[in-house]
């Protein structure tokens, strides 16, 4: 796999004009981080996926990972623009001639911001196919009405990629029928109203709500209800770049704990000559280092057009496990100064945290597995 060095140099650099005073100053204050986005904005890397001939790089997904995985070990987060990567797919995968010209080129240009992904709903969970939101067809448009949660970045987006359901869930032949994918655009949308939700860290989420939205049929994305399967690849994507930013958490935890551990002196002589905390750091590198093996085989598969299910969602799991098994070495390393902000430790403890439960639950990908990989019998 392509390690893409000259990539994770210039995120390097651009991360350097945002360091830890920025971010902990945007966690205070439950901002977004414009000016962060802008910038990636600005040198095209939130274009990396989208293909020369609409003004983008065409890069590959392990390109993108490999953006992902700087900004976090930067210390930075990508949760505030990741979603123009994962989301982009759906529309380069199953969008058609029209809708890419239209879009693809503003996006690009940095003139659209594509980065809120309407799935999940308050009454449904994990559970997609038993999403209630309804779009009905009415002449030129889908008339659409109900509600999402948990969908971040909808206040700084200009589009939206809308899963809903445009067959009853009582009239189709297979469960996984009946669901559409949208292309919604929220400037100026009549019916649609925002909620913020105040979270454990600052990743800008909210609810939606849809009364009666009007968005053109034009605006399908693929056949109509067959966006299930649409989404699954779109979902496949956002785990392995997900996945991505724990492998970086987990090198700046590292980095950071071993950097104390080598200076920090207690009874004459550096913490990290002790194994107890050696033995931690040592732990969880190797940890990181064999979850960074499975991100990129899962990136290499789906590249390669296969269906990646299993392997993004284990890349995702063992990951996430070790961003938060680095974090808490991490904790336990630099002790009491761990809770200092000043730090960033614990900011990005909170951070990683999330990626135990969101996009996909630990419980949910095991289950996953063991049907899907293992044989056994359905769980749920």
């Amino acid at each position: 796999m392509t390690d893409f060095t000259d990539i994770r140099e210039a995120i390097i650099r651009l991360c350097a004009d945002f360091p830890g005073e920025y971010w902990r100053a945007k966690d205070a204050a439950r901002a977004y981080p414009s000016e962060f986005v802008a910038a990636l904005t600005r040198e095209g890397w939130l274009a990396a996926l989208i293909p020369s001939e609409y003004g983008g790089s065409g890069l590959p997904l392990s390109a993108a990972c490999a953006v992902l995985e700087e900004i976090h070990a930067s210390g930075g987060n990508g949760a505030a623009a990741h979603a123009q990567m994962y989301v982009m797919g759906t529309l380069l995968r199953h969008g058609n001639d029209a809708q890419k010209a239209r879009y693809l080129p503003a996006i690009a240009r940095g003139e659209l911001r594509l980065q809120a992904f309407g799935v999940t709903e308050p009454t449904s969970g994990s559970d997609t196919l038993s999403l209630r939101t309804m779009a009905v067809r009415d002449g030129d448009d889908y008339v659409i009405n109900g509600q999402k949660i948990w969908t971040s970045r909808a206040e700084h987006s200009d589009l939206m990629v809308l899963l809903a359901r445009t067959t009853p869930k009582d009239q189709v032949a297979k469960r996984t029928d009946g669901l559409s994918v949208f292309l919604l655009d929220m400037r100026d949308c009549a019916g649609l109203s925002i909620r913020p939700i105040d979270t454990m860290m600052n990743h800008g989420t909210t609810a939606v709500f849809f009364d009666d939205v009007r968005v053109p049929a034009a605006n399908l994305i693929g056949v109509e209800g067959q966006g299930f399967r649409y989404i699954l690849s779109g979902m496949n994507a956002e785990r392995i770049l997900i996945a991505a930013e724990c492998i970086g958490d987990a090198r700046f935890f590292l980095d950071r704990a071993c950097g104390y551990a080598r200076e920090r002196q207690v009874f004459g002589r550096p913490i990290g000559q002790n194994q107890g905390i050696q033995f931690p750091l040592a732990m969880a590198h190797a940890r990181m280092s064999a979850a960074r093996l499975v991100v990129a085989d899962a990136c290499r598969r789906y590249e390669s057009g296969e269906v990646a299910g299993a392997e993004a969602n284990t890349a995702k799991l063992l990951a996430a496990e070790a961003s938060w098994q680095a974090g808490e070495a991490a904790m336990q390393t630099l002790g009491g100064f761990a809770f200092a902000a000043d730090y960033d430790i614990e900011r990005k403890f909170r951070e990683t945290r999330l990626y135990q439960v969101a996009p996909v639950s630990t419980n949910l990908i095991l289950a996953y597995l063991a049907e899907h990989v293992l044989g056994l019998p359905k769980s749920y």
